[in-house]
C-alpha cells in the first residue's frame, strides 16, 4: 500500500493518516524524459515519503517516470518546482523537468506565455509557446569547467561528466555509465554520465543519469553540459545556438560565451503532456 506524510490537506493529497488516498497527478515528456506532476498548491510540502515517490515512478507496479514534479505556491514567483528523482529522493535541477512543469503550469491557468519560477538551484525564467508545447528555459550561468582526463565536468544545475564516444548509437550506456558513476571518485556524490559524438549538423548525445540509475531518454541539464562543454573545447565564442539530437527528440541549448562565463543559456524543446489520471 502506498502511504505518504504530508502537512496540511490539498485536493490532490488529502489525508494525513489514512490508509488509502487518491493522488491526483498529470504525466508529462519532454523530448522522452518524463515526469509525475502534482499540483500542490493548497498547503505547504513539508515530509515526503521517499518510498511512495519511488512507487509512483515505478514503470511497472507504478505510473512510470523519470522523476516527480510538485507545484507548489510561493509568495513571491509564479511557483515553485520540487523535483524528486526515480528513486524518491530530492534532486537537483532537472532542465526538461523545468521545461514540463512550466508546460503544466500554463495547462493550470497559472502563467500565459512567460514565468518565473524557483527550483533548488535557484530562480528560472521560461517562455512558452502559444500551444503550450515548446518551452524555452532559461538555465544557471556557469563560469568553471574542470577536466578529468580528456573528459569535461561541470554543473549546470546537476553534476555532469562528458565524454565524447564513436559508435555511440551501439554504445552500452547504462553500463560505462554505470562505470564512471560509481567509480571511486564520483561514488560518494554522484554524476551524470554523456557520451556525446559528432554529426554534421547536430551532436547526437546519450546520458547515464543518477537518481534513474539508467539511461534515460533524455537529460536537459545533461544536453546543456554538452553544449557549452564542447563550445569550450573549440574555444567558440559570442552567441551559439547548438542543435542536439537524443534518443527521445530533438533539442536545442542557447547561449552566450565570452571565454570565461556562459550566460543566457536557454535550453529549448518540447514539453508535451500525456495524460491525466489518479491512482
Amino acid at each position: 500500500m502506498l502511504k505518504a506524510v504530508y502537512v496540511g490537506q490539498s485536493p490532490n493529497l488529502r489525508g494525513l493518516n489514512e490508509e488509502k488516498m487518491n493522488i491526483q497527478f498529470s504525466k508529462y515528456q519532454g523530448a522522452g524524459n518524463d515526469f509525475i506532476l502534482i499540483d500542490h498548491r493548497e498547503s505547504p510540502l513539508q515530509q515526503i515519503d521517499e518510498t511512495l515517490v519511488a512507487k509512483l515512478c515505478d514503470r511497472r507496479f507504478g505510473i512510470g517516470a523519470d522523476g516527480l514534479m510538485f507545484l507548489i505556491s510561493h509568495s513571491e514567483y509564479d511557483f515553485e518546482m520540487v523535483y524528486y528523482n526515480a528513486d524518491g529522493k530530492l534532486g537537483s535541477m532537472c532542465g526538461n523537468g523545468g521545461r514540463c512543469i512550466t508546460a503544466f503550469a500554463k495547462h493550470l491557468g497559472i502563467i500565459d506565455s512567460e514565468t518565473t519560477f524557483l527550483a533548488v538551484d535557484g530562480l528560472h525564467y521560461a517562455k512558452i509557446s502559444a500551444e503550450g508545447n515548446w518551452v524555452e528555459l532559461q538555465m544557471i550561468n556557469v563560469d568553471q569547467v574542470e577536466m578529468d582526463g580528456d573528459a569535461y565536468l561541470l554543473n549546470t544545475g546537476s553534476p555532469h561528466y562528458v565524454t565524447e564516444a564513436s559508435g555511440l548509437d551501439t554504445l552500452d550506456v547504462y553500463q560505462e555509465g554505470r562505470r564512471i558513476r560509481y567509480n571511486d571518485t564520483y561514488q560518494a556524490k554522484g554524476i551524470n554520465v554523456n557520451f556525446v559524438e559528432d554529426k554534421t549538423d547536430h551532436l547526437f548525445v546519450r546520458t547515464y543519469e543518477r537518481g534513474v540509475e539508467d539511461e534515460t531518454y533524455a537529460c536537459g541539464t545533461g544536453a546543456t553540459a554538452v553544449a557549452l562543454s564542447r563550445a569550450k573545447k573549440a574555444d567558440q565564442r559570442g552567441h551559439i545556438e547548438t542543435p542536439i539530437k537524443v534518443l527521445g527528440g530533438n533539442i536545442k541549448v542557447k547561449f552566450d560565451y565570452d571565454g570565461t562565463t556562459f550566460t543566457n543559456v536557454f535550453l529549448c524543446g518540447p514539453a508535451e503532456k500525456v495524460f491525466d489520471g489518479k491512482i
